[in-house]
């Protein structure tokens, strides 16, 4: 069968459309990746994309008053080609009016909708295998200082992952210890024994690092980002070196011009370092001249947990026990309530798992939410603010609520209206010799037991204080929890969460 001529032309039209669909696709694969490139480089960069030498990086400057154009400018002027990246959380303004070159960039972190998603991350911009952290102000003045430092690292790597060579200043750079204890939400600073080789610094300096032990941090540039750094480099087992022959100068010191400006950066630096330990978890820092910072609960704050379901309060589930503010505000609670309940002739003891506490660590179980008071129900009516409870929830002098617990038949006096960490008072009376009482929890230890416990009432040391309990504790806890309780600490609820006893 012949072909006629419009067939020979429909059958060469449909083979021409098939060479051209075949070349632009072609084409179109070979553009794409080159249009995600940057997309794929700063997925990959910390691998196989870095380059040898150092990067400049700039994070911590204020918006209003700063000296990081003349920084930049101080690098740049010794080596032409020194790569720079400035991070800064939002657009800085007035904006910072950075030299021109293709060797320095400014990283907004905070996303934009119409940028790609690698314009808002700095590891997309260092593509160097070492960062140089440098704080504002800093002048470098001598060529080859961020080479030597480098040198220096390489001889430093088998003990420091770090190197550190400090900006002039009145005042000198020291060497810390910082021990860092996410289970006990707490972060503990000390003078180090060595002068140059220690877990954390106190003071101005320049930091060099590998780039990808930087960005392979969690929070790599969170700020403050010496307190920052070193709190992520401390859980690593990291250690810092000091340089004694490399400096630089820092020409701007003060870095503010007004006592105002002064003012402003104080108060900054205090906000940004309050939401950085909240931001860790980390509620209690000691400094190295042992005064105490704390962040988290007060008598102005909610409660620092949730409501705790199943004996097993949320802070369990992420290994980590009581927060330490908790505990404090539990301590001062106890030891006020119980100073109520001495003064007005109320009989109290110890219960539950505050006793047990108190045998096994003379405090509050470390990993306990409230506090447990037995009272003798007859005495009631001594105390006034028990007495008068019926009639509703008082606030006292103190601002500690006391109230009739909606649980059932016993009392609760919370820490403030507002955090509601509380000591819980249960009420017994004798029947027959056995100390029973009309509310029961669904507790192991929430049983009756005999009235010779509280005959007589024995000092013992609990959270700071001297509190009234049970005589024979052993028998009086092994009835409540079982025989060898005071040996085998466990969580309230193992059958959800079992406490680790490595812990």
């Amino acid at each position: 069968m012949r072909c006629s001529f419009c067939q020979w032309v429909l059958s060469l039209a449909i083979v021409a459309n098939l060479i051209i669909l075949y070349y632009s696709t072609k084409l179109h694969q070979r553009l794409v990746p080159r249009h995600r490139e940057p997309v794929s480089l700063s997925l990959h960069r910390l691998s196989n994309s870095s380059t040898p030498g150092v990067t400049v990086l700039i994070r911590e400057f204020e918006d209003f008053e700063n000296y990081v154009p003349a920084v930049v400018q101080s690098f740049l002027k010794h080596s032409p080609a020194q790569p720079v990246v400035v991070v800064a959380d939002t657009f800085p303004y007035p904006p910072l009016q950075l030299p021109s070159s293709p060797h320095v960039h400014l990283v907004i972190l905070k996303p934009s909708p119409e940028q790609p998603a690698y314009a808002s991350r700095p590891e997309h911009y260092v593509r160097t295998d070492y960062v140089a952290l440098v704080p504002d102000g800093v002048r470098i003045d001598v060529s080859k200082q961020l080479e030597k430092m480098l040198d220096e690292y390489k001889h430093s790597r088998s003990r420091a992952h770090m190197v550190a060579a400090p900006v002039e200043s009145l005042s000198p750079l020291h060497c810390l210890d910082l021990k860092v204890n996410l289970k006990e939400w707490t972060a503990t600073y000390r003078m180090s024994a060595s002068s140059n080789l220690c877990s954390a610094i106190r003071g101005d300096a320049v930091v060099l690092l590998q780039t990808r032990d930087l960005f392979n941090l969690s929070a790599p540039l969170a700020k403050p980002l010496d307190y920052s750094l070193f709190i992520q480099s401390s859980l690593r087992g990291w250690r810092i070196r000091i340089l004694e022959d490399i400096s630089f100068p820092a020409p701007h010191r003060p870095l503010f011009t007004s006592s105002h400006n002064q003012w402003k950066a104080d108060n900054h630096f205090k906000a940004i370092r309050a939401q950085l330990f909240r931001d860790f978890g980390i509620r209690r820092v000691v400094m190295e001249d042992e005064k105490q910072q704390w962040y988290g609960c007060s008598k102005e704050t909610p409660r620092c947990f949730g409501t705790v379901h199943d004996d097993t309060p949320e802070y369990l589930y992420q290994d980590r026990w009581t927060p330490p503010c908790c505990l404090k505000a539990l301590r001062e609670t106890a030891l006020y309530v119980i100073g109520i309940l001495e003064s007005s002739g109320v009989r109290y003891w110890l219960e539950g798992g505050s006793l047990l506490g108190a045998v096994r660590y003379q405090d509050i179980i470390p990993w306990d939410y409230d506090v447990d008071l037995g009272i003798y129900l007859e005495d009631i009516s001594n105390c006034e603010l028990l007495r008068n409870i019926e009639s509703g929830s008082i606030v006292d002098e103190k601002g500690y609520v006391w109230e009739k617990a909606i649980e059932g038949d016993f009392f609760r006096v919370q820490y403030s209206e507002t955090n509601h960490l509380h000591v819980d008072l249960w009420p017994f009376y004798p029947r027959n010799g056995i100390m029973t009482k009309d509310t029961w929890m669904d507790h192991k230890q929430d049983v009756e037991f005999p009235e010779h416990f509280l005959k007589p009432l024995v000092p013992i040391a609990f959270a700071g204080f001297t509190a009234l309990a049970p005589n024979n504790h052993r028998s009086f806890l092994e009835l409540k929890f079982g025989e060898g309780v005071i040996e085998n600490p466990q969580y309230p609820n193992p059958t959800l969460k079992k406490l680790n006893r490595g812990s």
